[in-house]
């Protein structure tokens, strides 16, 4: 079949979209689970640990045996998943109301699989597009992750206001027209060539690369820093800052979105200077966080939470920039190395601040301390997990340096 471009760059936008349906829906109901179904923080945090497990899981699959795949199949069976995912995410409450957690985490799984897929081979399939600058071609991809970002919790958030959090199912089926639509324009346009390295012994060659290991370790914090804001902001402006939930999901995780969106374009439009927007961008994330877990006024903290978004734009996509230019014989490898990079720390971040939250709550001796501040032991505990999720961009800071020192060019194996 021939390649129609541009279907196949809409094709793969709204694979991203899907992306941002399967990152935002389960924090987007974090609240609505835990009133409905009693469901724990450290539940709450283990269905992004296991999102972003399955994630790493497949990018490891796709590091060092990308050559057992039909690349061209796999790429079409994205979209598919997620539909599948989401339909099982919403219909198991209704067969087995019992066992909704359980309907959770395999819906999970099922999506978080096809996002494994999509954000390695998304990339060389965008970057095969003739194009007269592949970097921004790529910041344009990413951006339309945030974007799709605010669209779901917008609508997310105007539906469950309109028909209720307990028909919330119902939003996960209505989100299903997504990734739909990006089975449409997979199969109507024809796929091309991906490289990728024929055999194990290609990829251990390049593991012995300290740069690679300096890059995976800087998406790692970099995408802690992105993740664990986006999973948690709505619910720590309405825990901790006491903003009703419409606000807080409209307000924050749109805020959010917007700025990360907002910070994608600008680079994907005018970037340049990758370095310089790396260490810049780690240093005011740290600064955000740190704003966000000590200040007592809302509208301080929804502007902390969402300049965070701004900040961290481009230290996922930025790192995947640097490890492609300084690896370009890499192929599929090299993609699926960095979103194992990221997708672990995704994982870690998330998770990390869901049990320190909880093991907050339960110590006995925050309760008096909290009643000294004048908060909640939950309030006071939401604002010790936000404070510990300052670790990644501060940790970001020195690796994304060390990776953006030299001059980008093909560094190769050694």
């Amino acid at each position: 079949m021939k390649i129609n471009y541009t279907r196949l760059k809409w094709a793969a936008y709204t694979a991203n979209v899907s992306m941002s349906v399967v990152a935002c829906l389960s924090p987007l109901l974090f609240v609505t689970f835990r009133t409905l179904y009693g469901i724990s923080y450290t539940q709450l945090g283990l269905l992004v640990l296991i999102n972003f497990v399955t994630q790493l899981t497949v990018d490891l699959l796709l590091s060092f045996f990308p050559h057992k795949f039909n690349i061209e199949k796999t790429v079409r069976l994205i979209p598919v998943l997620v539909t599948i995912g989401l339909g099982v995410y919403a219909i198991f409450p209704f067969v087995f109301p019992d066992h909704v957690y359980i309907g959770l985490v395999l819906g999970t799984i099922i999506f978080s699989a096809s996002s494994g897929f999509n954000e390695v081979l998304a990339n060389p399939v965008i970057l095969s597009v003739p194009s007269d600058d592949p970097d921004r071609e790529l910041s344009k991809l990413h951006s339309t992750y945030a974007w799709g970002i605010v669209g779901v919790i917008i609508v997310g958030t105007l539906f469950l206001l309109a028909f209720g959090s307990e028909n919330w199912q119902y939003l996960a089926l209505l989100f299903m027209l997504v990734p739909i639509s990006s089975i449409v324009l997979f199969t109507s346009t024809g796929m091309p060539q991906i490289a990728t390295l024929e055999k194990v012994s290609g990829a251990v060659a390049f593991l012995k690369n300290k740069m690679l290991w300096l890059c995976v370790i800087a998406i790692f914090f970099g995408g802690a820093a992105e993740v664990t804001m986006t999973q948690w902001c709505s619910a720590y402006l309405e825990q901790s800052l006491g903003i009703p939930k419409v606000w807080g999901d409209l307000l924050g995780m749109s805020l959010f979105a917007v700025a990360l969106g907002l910070g994608r374009s600008l680079y994907a439009a005018r970037g340049k200077n990758i370095g310089r927007v790396l260490v810049l961008g780690s240093v005011g994330a740290f600064l955000c966080y740190v704003i966000a877990a000590f200040t007592d006024i809302a509208a301080i903290g929804l502007l902390a939470c969402a300049f965070t978004g701004f900040c961290v734009s481009m230290l996922w996509p930025g790192s995947i920039l640097v490890s492609s230019e300084s690896f370009k014989s890499g192929g599929v490898f090299i993609f699926a190395m960095m979103a194992s990079g990221g997708d672990f720390g995704a994982a870690i971040g998330p998770q990390l601040l869901g049990v320190v939250t909880d093991a907050a709550i339960a110590n006995p001796a925050l309760s008096s301390f909290a009643s000294q501040l004048s908060l909640s032991v939950e309030q006071l505990a939401m604002k010790i997990g936000i404070l510990s999720g300052a670790v990644f961009p501060l940790l970001a800071i020195p690796f994304m340096w060390a990776i953006t020192r030299k001059p980008k060019t093909n560094i190769g194996v050694f």
